[in-house]
């Protein structure tokens, strides 16, 4: 199936939120979309190994076990810098494949989606710590709320591709 994205600025800003709020999941969801919507100019590229169907299983695991990872209480504030560094880097990498499959520049696409993901870390954990303190709910239960989110985004960011 031919990939059409047919808004990939937004589609790159989107995933990159996504990476600030689980880091995981926009490679994950990149992967998902372009191995299922192969796209020629990736082919030669080196970010071709993202169409894999086999990168695209594994980096859905390593999502699925970031979302466990996330309500362990030992886990890492998303704002400290080598987490956030990383943040950075997954929505730099997703935003750069998407940028690049719909024929755009991948430098642009990973400059993108690494600023939406440091933007989105510090905008999600301000916003989680909040919710915890107004609401009362514990800090996991607000992490499975954001989980479902991520996940519901991911899908509609899947659809529209």
């Amino acid at each position: 199936m031919k990939l059409k994205i047919e808004k990939p600025f937004w589609q790159v800003l989107s995933v990159g939120a996504l990476a600030g709020m689980r880091s995981a999941s926009a490679p994950a969801i990149t992967s998902y979309l372009l191995s299922h919507h192969k796209s020629k100019t990736l082919t030669k590229s080196k970010l071709s190994f993202l169409q894999s169907n086999v990168v695209a299983s594994g980096l859905k695991y390593m999502a699925l076990a970031e979302f466990v990872g996330d309500k362990l209480p030992f886990t890492p504030n998303r704002i400290k810098p080598v987490v956030l560094v990383a943040r950075c880097l997954s929505g730099a990498l997703a935003g750069a494949g998407i940028l690049k499959a719909s024929g755009g520049n991948a430098f642009t696409g990973a400059l993108l989606g690494g600023t939406a993901a440091v933007a989105s870390t510090f905008g999600s954990f301000f916003l989680r710590k909040a919710t915890v303190k107004a609401t009362g709910i514990i800090d996991p239960v607000i992490g499975a709320i954001e989980d479902a989110l991520v996940v519901g985004a991911g899908i509609e960011l899947a659809r529209l591709a």
